[in-house]
């Protein structure tokens, strides 16, 4: 049996779980950590990119590229190919709520990156947003299938 601890506060009691205490506390540390970072408070410190969760797969003739992106605006959204290098870049937008108790979900820039292998064609990707997933096709490129080679004299 687990026992969550009461305090008292003035005339009021009420239950502390561990776990909030320690998620306050981190809350509480990461402020101070950036009030430190930048002691003139004149401008925010950028936060550095985050990488969403995304799956890479392979079929016969593409290579299929899924990333979580609930919420996020296709506006928002900027997918690149550079060589063999897939990129999708964006930002989620903080959405302003009045009296908001606790937050867990990212915002601010995103970048997530994979390198393919060299048999892909670049012209002919394409990027679906539907349900909060962004889904890119990377096509392999066509081998230029077997030929017979007459032999003359």
């Amino acid at each position: 049996m687990t026992l969550i601890p009461i305090r008292r506060d003035g005339s009021h009691l009420y239950r502390v779980s561990p776990l909030q205490e320690v998620e306050d506390i981190y809350d509480r540390l990461g402020r101070l950590m950036s009030a430190v970072a930048d002691p003139s408070f004149a401008a925010p410190v950028a936060a550095p990119a985050w990488m969403p969760s995304a799956d890479i797969s392979e079929t016969d003739d593409a290579y299929l590229i899924e990333v979580d992106l609930p919420g996020v605006d296709r506006a928002d959204i900027d997918v690149q190919v550079h060589g063999t290098d897939l990129v999708v870049t964006g930002e989620i937008k903080e959405k302003v709520r009045e009296r908001l108790l606790r937050r867990t979900r990212r915002t601010g820039h995103f970048e997530f990156r994979a390198t393919l292998p060299a048999d892909i064609d670049p012209d002919r990707v394409e990027a679906h947003l539907s349900d909060g997933v962004l889904r890119v096709t990377v096509p392999k490129a066509s081998a230029g299938g077997a030929r017979h080679i007459q032999i003359t004299d």
